[in-house]
C-alpha cells in the first residue's frame, strides 16, 4: 500500500474520499493477488503498490476497519458480513460481491489496483469478471505466490506474538533480544493456536481445496502468473517484475 494513500473510499465505502488518491498512471496495472497465509503476499502487495502506484484493495482491511465504526455508518452488506463473522460463519459470495459493488469507483481508480482477498472462489471470480466487463476494466494478471507446504509450516509455526502489544516475532528470522520477551513492551511472547504446526496444516489444506479451482479458472483464461515465493522480499519482487515484463 502506498503510505501516502489512506484508501478511505475503499475502507469506508463510496461516500468517503481518499485524502491523497494514487497518481493516475498512463498504463494503470490491475492485478488480483493469490497466496496462502505465510507466503509473504502482504509484503509483495506493499512493494507493488509503492513501485507501480497501484492501490492495494484488501477485503480483509475493509472488514477490520468496519469493526471499529458505528453500526449506523456501515452499509447493509458490511453489517451482514460482520454478523456472519461474529457467528464463525463464512461470508457468502453474495454479501462479499455486494461489498465490492459498493466500491466500484476504486476499481476504476486511475492508479490501478491490487485486489487482495477477493475473489476466493470460482463463483466470486465469475461475478468479478462480469462486474469488470460492465465497467470496461480488464485485469492484467492474477499473481499467485506459491511455497511448498513444509516451508509455510516452518514460517507460521515459528511465529511468536506479544500478548500485550501484539508485536510479531519469529524464532529464526526475527527473534526477540530476550527469548520469550517482547522488545517493545516487555510482554510475554506466545504462539497463537492457529500458528501451531498441526493447525497450519489444516488451514493450508482448506486453502488448497478452495484455491485450486480458482487457479485453474484463471489459468484457462491465460491470466495466472505463478511466482515462487522463496527468498527475500526484494528477490521475490524482482522475480515478480521479470515474470510480468515477459507477459505484459
Amino acid at each position: 500500500m502506498n503510505a501516502k494513500n489512506d484508501r478511505a473510499a475503499w475502507l469506508k465505502g463510496p461516500s468517503a474520499h481518499c485524502a491523497v488518491p494514487p497518481q493516475t498512471q498512463t498504463h494503470p496495472r490491475r492485478f488480483v493477488l493469490l497466496g496462502a497465509p505465510g507466503v509473504g503476499k502482504g509484503t509483495q502487495a506493499e512493494l507493488l503498490s509503492e513501485r507501480l502506484g497501484a492501490c492495494q484493495l484488501s477485503t480483509g482491511d475493509v472488514f477490520r476497519a468496519a469493526k471499529s465504526t458505528d453500526e449506523c455508518e456501515r452499509s447493509p452488506a458490511i453489517n451482514r458480513a460482520l454478523e456472519a463473522m461474529s457467528k464463525g460463519e463464512l461470508v457468502t459470495d453474495e454479501t462479499v460481491l455486494a461489498m465490492i459493488k459498493e466500491r466500484t469507483a476504486c476499481l476504476r481508480c486511475g492508479g490501478g489496483f491490487l485486489l487482495d482477498g477477493f475473489p476466493r472462489t470460482v463463483a466470486q471470480a465469475e461475478a468479478l469478471g462480469e462486474l469488470l466487463a460492465r465497467e470496461n476494466i480488464q485485469l492484467d494478471a492474477v499473481l499467485s505466490y506459491e511455497l511448498p507446504l513444509e516451508t509455510i509450516v516452518a514460517r507460521l509455526s515459528g511465529r511468536r506474538t506479544c500478548d500485550k502489544c501484539k508485536a510479531v516475532y519469529h524464532v529464526q528470522s526475527k527473534p526477540p533480544k530476550v527469548e520469550g520477551v517482547c522488545d517493545a513492551c516487555g510482554g510475554k511472547l506466545i504462539q497463537r493456536e492457529d500458528d501451531r504446526a498441526e493447525s497450519v496444516k489444516v488451514r493450508m489444506a482448506a486453502y488448497a481445496s478452495s484455491t485450486a479451482p480458482l487457479a485453474d479458472y484463471y489459468r484457462k483464461k491465460d491470466l495466472l502468473v505463478s511466482i515462487p515465493a522463496e527468498g527475500s522480499p526484494e528477490a521475490i519482487y524482482q522475480r515478480t517484475e521479470k515474470l510480468l515484463e515477459a507477459r505484459l
